[in-house]
């Protein structure tokens, strides 16, 4: 009987790594799947980190370049200066007429009634606001001095409107102050044909601002009276000689607060002036 010793297998040696190739240790080498491809080589992988790196941080140049473009782009702040909002002015003023030149005229305005004195000045405020005061010189409320007596017989002067519902305005017209005008609330509009400023005659100018006290009066002139009554009104005598007659109104002497009645005496009718405040209305 033989006995056969077989020689132990020989340990096949591992093999080299290609030259370059760091063999991965124990810890890090993944384990490779049947069939799957070998990994990549070291020097590729660092090779692809450097690309993403430099793709992620732009150069010293490229920020350079773009740095010296915006520069180019943005102005040079001034120092000292205050960043103000632009705005559009509100009025184009022509310059173009010199002030010497521009032709000024009164005119009449149609305004609310009961009004007149606020919306005078309101206009004015408007006038300023605007730098519009080389169209304008003055705007007048018409009104009057007059006497009333009150219901114990003293007597006080007041002022009362000449034309409720109007102002007069001296001014030169021009696009500017036109719009000026119409654009004050309360105001209506000039008064003339179609609503196209006309201006005043010369002589009525002068009697409403001798009236108002924008001129001085003229010499002789009084102040007038309040009389509550007109021609035709029928009055009786509450006071004096003809107490309880009765007559129509037959004149009003404003100046001096007189009123002249047809009062029938003896069966004809006698005129007889007795003082406004000594009659009444029937």
């Amino acid at each position: 009987m033989s006995i056969v010793i077989s020689e132990p297998e020989s340990v096949t040696p591992q093999s080299q790594s290609p030259e370059g190739l760091v063999p991965p240790t124990a810890e890090t080498a993944p384990v490779a799947l049947p069939g799957a491809p070998p990994p990549p080589p070291h020097e590729a992988v660092e090779a692809a980190h450097e690309l993403t790196e430099q793709a992620a941080t732009p150069d010293q140049s490229t920020n350079e370049t773009a740095a010296s473009a915006s520069a180019t782009e943005m102005p040079e702040s001034t120092e000292g200066e205050p960043d103000m909002p632009f705005a559009p002015p509100l009025e184009l003023i022509d310059e173009t007429v010199a002030d010497e030149d521009l032709k000024f005229d009164w005119y009449i305005l149609k305004v609310q009634v009961n009004r007149e004195d606020s919306i005078k000045d309101a206009l004015w405020r408007r006038v300023k606001m605007n730098g519009l005061e080389r169209y304008f010189r003055e705007i007048v409320v018409p009104t009057e001095d007059v006497v009333e007596f009150t219901k114990t017989g003293k007597r006080r002067v007041v002022k009362r409107k000449l034309y409720p519902g109007y102002i007069l305005v001296n001014m030169a017209v021009s696009d500017e102050s036109w719009f000026v005008v119409r654009e004050t609330s309360g105001i209506g509009d000039f008064t003339g044909s179609a609503g196209k400023p006309t201006p005043m005659e010369p002589r009525d100018v002068e009697r409403i601002l001798r009236s108002s006290k924008v001129l001085p009066e003229e010499e002789g002139a009084g102040v007038k009276t309040a009389i509550p009554f007109k021609t035709g009104d029928r009055v009786r005598v509450k006071e004096g000689y003809f107490q309880n007659f009765e007559g129509d109104v037959h004149a009003i002497d404003e100046t001096h607060g007189r009123v002249t009645v047809m009062i029938n005496i003896f069966g004809r009718a006698t005129p007889v002036e007795i003082e406004h405040w000594q009659i009444e209305a029937v």
